[in-house]
């Protein structure tokens, strides 16, 4: 498969980004679909390391369009479809742009796919699709709930893709990274929007609920994962957990959080950031056995030390001035 082309939406995002870097070192021929803007903006692969710019192919379109997503898969031997909108309060907002993104986005990338005889599809998956945990640490078995219209229209595409392998022998595999976190990252998300607040020399936290626990992945370990998959004929049809498997509460990563900048800080709740009681996720917490029988893979930044290890890489990114300028910390990023 490295001799190959591989496709890679979302390429322009967070884990898009360091994917796109990981599989040009790896020696892949990789086409970056990046969400056509008129800044000709690439996203963060404007920022990619120095060793891996101008080493890939940028096709700039928009997922929803199914003529523009065969054009940009013709001739790539494998899809790595990453490209969604993610932000949880932003589909109570509008859920109807996540129907068209997450679940039309995703049916153009499987017609395009089978038309096109790609010899593997990974689909982007999420914890967020199991809901609140009914047991942990949670399989693959575990059943689905979409308790956000996010989540809704991630377990939909994740049907689809299910349903083109079982319909039309489709080679896809079903990739669910639990909660990533790492440089690039949104602020819409805990852990920057924590590091940012800091960063800015705010020492009173605004946060939503601190008491869900949550199964943090640092981005190197989800791209491994991918990439593992990408490397593997295993798991054809297959749902495969990328988690940790390390179990934490929001509120006690905030304060490794504090411990890895040397500072004391407060939370301070806000209420505009709570979500709805039914619609929060109180408790993810990964299996990833089978991530390891099928791949091989497992995290590098395991347990409470590869946690700590990798909120205090994150956070030596987010300090950096050239990258903090970058985020808004005294607004709340829907």
């Amino acid at each position: 498969m490295k001799s190959s082309k591989v496709l890679i939406t979302g390429a322009d995002g967070f884990i898009g980004s360091h994917l796109t870097e990981a599989l040009v070192r790896e020696g892949y021929s990789v086409r970056a679909f990046t969400q056509y803007n008129s800044f000709n903006s690439w996203g963060w692969l404007d920022q990619c390391a120095a060793d891996v710019a101008g080493h890939f192919e940028v096709f700039s379109g928009d997922v929803r369009d199914p003529h523009g997503v065969k054009e940009a898969m013709t001739g790539c031997e494998a899809v790595l479809h990453l490209a969604a909108l993610i932000a949880i309060p932003y589909s109570y907002h509008s859920p109807d742009t996540y129907v068209d993104t997450n679940v039309k986005g995703t049916l153009n990338v499987l017609q395009a796919a089978r038309e096109l005889g790609v010899r593997r599809v990974l689909n982007t998956s999420t914890s967020e699709v199991y809901g609140t945990a009914r047991f942990v640490p949670i399989t693959e078995e575990h059943p689905l709930q979409g308790q956000s219209p996010y989540s809704a229209t991630k377990i939909a595409a994740d049907q689809l893709a299910f349903s083109f392998f079982a319909s039309f022998g489709l080679p896809v595999v079903i990739v669910r990274p639990f909660n990533t976190y790492g440089p690039r990252q949104s602020a819409r998300a805990v852990i920057p929007s924590v590091i940012t607040q800091i960063a800015s020399g705010r020492r009173r936290i605004q946060l939503g609920a601190t008491s869900p626990t949550r199964d943090f992945n640092f981005v190197a370990d989800t791209v491994s994962g991918f990439a593992a998959a990408l490397r593997s004929d295993a798991g054809l049809g297959e749902v495969v957990n990328f988690g940790s498997n390390f179990e934490i509460s929001v509120g006690d990563t905030v304060s490794l959080i504090g411990e890895a900048m040397g500072v004391d800080i407060e939370v301070v709740t806000d209420e505009a950031r709570m979500r709805p009681e039914a619609s929060e996720v109180h408790r993810l917490w990964a299996d990833n056995s089978k991530a390891l029988r099928l791949f091989g893979w497992q995290p590098g930044y395991g347990g409470r030390e590869g946690l700590k290890r990798g909120l205090a890489e994150t956070a030596s990114w987010f300090q950096k001035p050239e990258n903090l300028r970058g985020y808004k910390s005294n607004i709340y990023n829907v």
